[in-house]
């Protein structure tokens, strides 16, 4: 007897049926790159520089290694077999069905709360302007909008990715000049001082607080860096994924190096460290201190657009994913359907349910929500790259026996790449229980987290589509 799913186009065990190759290279291409700058940046570099000094660069670029060979090891796999599924897929075919659950559901829960942590970044843009709304009626309509977007159309999202990461790379672009010209002129800005590469140990040092705190900065880093990998899940939905792909998992890895080192290294040029704070975008605050009108103002509307791409994604990113848990059985049957304009609109609904929960935790506690939202994000952050590190040391051990061919675009200096990529992994994850309250909070949902996902596959694995 045929079931829903496969009444929609969906048999159980094939997750990318169903799906239309709507995405072309330009949009794709974007997607990669938009992925890859976020609210993490535009937002929470702010306070992390409040908070560690200039030391913080030295975080992105070690975060930026890591995430080097995470994207190499997900290039690897999606040329094996390019899946909407990504991830999810790979973890079922290198690790097992288990794996493949809990991956799944670690993703979900990490673009959940990273698009709790969009839409309250998004209240905070707005309280700039409009000081009299609460953060939580922004955070509202934010999510109305994108929740429309996604269900309309593939090649809706797309287009709209698309502008919003093109306002974001001329953004950033734009900054880099106008910060390279500020720090070469020694421009004085405001009533901070000058700029200069003196502002880099002149308040305090280097690393004003000492390593550890620099240390604990890691888990921020890392969530900053979330969204690379929603290339491997835009795999599924694109023309010719083996000729594009490449060149996209490419163009992220060298503008990690340019947009968010080379950001960071601006800002804390531009700037004393001190000036900044976890209030407002570091980029507004540079360019409010500028004596241009409406500069600030402007990169304040280019700050929320990156906020509204991000959770766009996100939304984009766990419909997909989810879906491809319930083909098989593994997460419940409603997240699995698809529209009649290919959309896996059980799963985007469901996802806007959290994010709804996040509007709430913008009423209770408007001034932690970003904070808690991003630190239990990270959790999820950390097992998707572990997930894609392992499974392409799995593929490159088949490789080697002779079961299947590796692709021709593969991870550098396997396997020890590998294993010092998870050791690094490892070590964020144990430094979030030393670091502040909201990373505290994070760490110690580890053992429910674990309980419940083990509890879960229990519940389901003996009845879960093969």
């Amino acid at each position: 007897m045929s079931t829903a799913l496969e009444h929609q186009g969906t048999a159980p065990g094939n997750e990318d049926a169903g799906y239309a190759q709507s995405l072309g290279n330009r949009q794709v291409r974007m997607i990669a790159i938009g992925g890859a700058i976020g609210v993490g940046l535009f937002l929470g570099a702010g306070g992390r520089l409040a908070a560690a000094g200039p030391g913080l660069v030295l975080s992105y670029a070690v975060c930026g290694i890591a995430a080097f060979f995470v994207m190499r090891a997900l290039g690897e796999l999606v040329l094996h077999r390019p899946s909407a599924g990504s991830f999810v897929t790979y973890a079922r075919e290198f690790i097992g069905p288990w794996a493949g659950f809990a991956s799944g559901w670690l993703y979900w829960l990490n673009w959940a709360m990273t698009g709790v942590a969009e839409t309250t970044a998004a209240g905070i843009y707005v309280h700039k302007w409009l000081p009299q709304v609460p953060q939580w009626v922004t955070a509202l309509v934010a999510l109305a909008v994108l929740l429309a977007v996604n269900l309309l159309s593939v090649r809706l999202f797309g287009e709209l990715e698309f502008w919003f990461a093109v306002i974001k790379v001329l953004a950033i672009v734009v900054f880099l000049f106008v910060g390279l010209g500020l720090v070469l002129t020694g421009a004085g800005i405001g009533h901070d001082g000058h700029a200069g590469v003196s502002n880099l140990t002149s308040h305090g040092g280097f690393l004003p607080h000492g390593v550890p705190i620099a240390l604990m900065s890691l888990q921020a880093v890392v969530f900053a860096y979330s969204g690379i990998e929603m290339v491997g899940i835009a795999a599924g939905e694109t023309e010719n994924p083996r000729k594009v792909l490449p060149g996209a998992i490419g163009s992220v890895i060298w503008r990690i190096g340019i947009f968010y080192v080379g950001s960071v290294l601006l800002l804390t040029m531009i700037l004393p460290w001190t000036v900044y704070s976890a209030g407002e975008s570091p980029f507004v605050t540079v360019f409010s201190r500028l004596g241009v009108p409406g500069a600030g103002d402007i990169m304040n509307a280019v700050v929320l657009t990156a906020a509204l791409s991000s959770c766009n994604s996100g939304l984009y990113s766990t419909g997909r994913v989810m879906r491809a848990l319930a083909v098989k059985g593994e997460a419940p049957a409603f997240v699995g359907r698809m529209s009649g304009r290919h959309v896996p609109y059980g799963g985007i609904l469901f996802t806007s349910i959290v994010l709804l929960l996040g509007v709430v935790l913008n009423y209770v506690v408007p001034k932690m929500a970003f904070d808690i939202a991003t630190s239990i994000a990270s959790l999820g952050v950390v097992a998707v790259w572990a997930t894609l590190i392992y499974c392409q040391l799995r593929l490159r051990a088949r490789a080697n026996s002779g079961e299947i061919e590796r692709p021709p675009f593969r991870m550098p200096w396997a396997p020890a790449s590998n294993w010092v990529t998870l050791g690094f992994l490892v070590l964020v994850v144990v430094l979030m229980a030393f670091a502040d309250t909201a990373n505290k909070i994070a760490f110690w949902c580890i053992p429910g987290v674990a309980v419940v996902l083990f509890a879960g596959w229990r519940v389901i694995r003996d009845r879960r589509n093969p």
